[in-house]
Parts: C-alpha cells; structure tokens; sequence
C-alpha cells in the first residue's frame, strides 16, 4: 500500500511522462510536492522502485520510468505505461542501433515516417548561436508529431539538460510555436541571437530558462529578450 506522498509522486511523474516524454527532474518533483529538499524525493523515489511501480534507467541520471500504476491512478493509464511483465521503454523516444549518430531515415515499426527538417546542432548548455539553416532531413514517426503544427529537430550539444533524460548527441524533435506554459522544456532564442534548449519558467515580467542539471545556473533574461521557438515532442537517440 503507497503513502499519499508516494502516491502524489507517481501521478505526478506519470503526467508529465505522458505530456513530456521525459520525467521530471528531482527539483521539480520537489516543488510538485512541497518538500524543503530532494532527499525527501530521493526517499520517495527509492520506496517506489521498491514496490515495482517505477525504476530508474541505466546510464541517465535520475531519469525514472513508470513501470504500473496503482489502482487510485489506473485513469491516468495510457499505451505508454508498460505493464510489470513487459519490457518497459521509454516513451517517445526513438533509438538507433547504429553507432553514428541519426543522419537520414531510420525505420519505425507500425508508424509512418515523416521526414522534418534537422536545423542543425543547439546548446543543452551555454547558448550558442541561433540555428536557421537545414542540414538535411531525418525521418520521425508520425505518431510522435502533434497535429498539422510544423515540426523540426535539432542535435543537442551539452549535458544541462541531462536529468530530462536529454543527453549529449541526442536529437530532439521540436513543435514550432510562441508560446509556452510553465515547465515546458522549449527553444529559447535569446537577443535573436543565440538559441538553447531550456525549461521555461515565467517569474513576473522575467523568463527563467532552466537547466536539469545542478552544475548549471538558471538564466534569468527580461521578457522581451526571450522569444519561443518551439516545444520538445520528442527524442531520437543512437547507442
């Protein structure tokens, strides 16, 4: 039986794996919850792991997965909660087997490829400079693209965004849109100048952009420096 901590925690990390296709980081988690420190979240974590209704993923720090869920939470179900038996995965993640990185097509079983543009490499880390040229296409499948909205995908540079299970040489897929809500993971241009790959925050008339990486300050910009690019849908990895 789960405490009603421990059950706030997993509603919690199953929401936003539905909506992100990443969990949350610690930090979050504990704002969620209203805990003073993440040793409270790390104790939480720990006793779900236990009781097999989530684990944590090799080689990616502190990213979770949702294994099941309790009967109080069996609304929030949905095709990317793998049952206990089953070989978990991440959801909305897309790997490669190939050793290279994504360059080109890939094949995605039962999901029609859709061919977006790779605008180039971004900073999961410092900004850098904004990207505006196609290299090429890489091929995504289509149940990973939101609507009719136009989609493109960026190679990630950086570790600052490693807790949303981003990492170095990945490939996010992006939703192009102005507009963001709180926690949103985005591309931020900054002066029109340089982008980055951030969790948006809005504090008054400030926008945080946000790091999931505790070796990484949160960038703290006016309002009017900042404009939206676009929204994380989606990741394609290589191993």
């Amino acid at each position: 039986m789960l405490t009603k901590k421990q059950i706030q925690l997993l509603e919690f990390i199953q929401k936003r794996m539905v909506r992100d296709g990443v969990p949350p980081s610690f930090d979050e988690m504990k704002d969620a919850l209203d805990l003073r420190s993440k040793s409270g979240i790390h104790r939480l974590v720990t006793a779900l792991e236990e009781r097999g209704f989530i684990r944590r993923l090799p080689h990616r720090a502190r990213a979770l997965e949702v294994l099941r869920l309790p009967d109080a939470l069996a609304h929030l179900a949905s095709p990317t909660t793998p049952e206990v038996d089953k070989p978990a995965f991440v959801p909305r993640v897309i790997s490669n087997s190939r050793p290279a990185r994504p360059r080109g097509a890939m094949t995605v079983v039962d999901s029609p490829a859709v061919q977006v543009p790779l605008m180039g490499r971004i900073a999961a880390g410092v900004p850098i400079e904004a990207i505006s040229e196609v290299s090429h296409h890489v091929a995504v499948p289509g149940t990973m693209l939101a609507g009719r909205e136009h989609h493109y995908a960026l190679e990630v540079t950086g570790d600052s965004m490693i807790e949303a299970g981003i990492n170095d040489g990945d490939v996010v897929v992006i939703r192009e849109q102005d507009t963001a809500e709180t926690g949103d993971i985005i591309v931020a241009l900054v002066d029109n100048q340089e982008a980055t790959l951030k969790r948006y925050r809005r504090k008054g008339a400030m926008i945080a952009l946000e790091a999931a990486n505790p070796a990484y300050e949160t960038r703290l910009f006016p309002e009017d420096r900042v404009r939206i690019q676009g929204r994380l849908v989606g990741l394609i990895r290589s191993y």
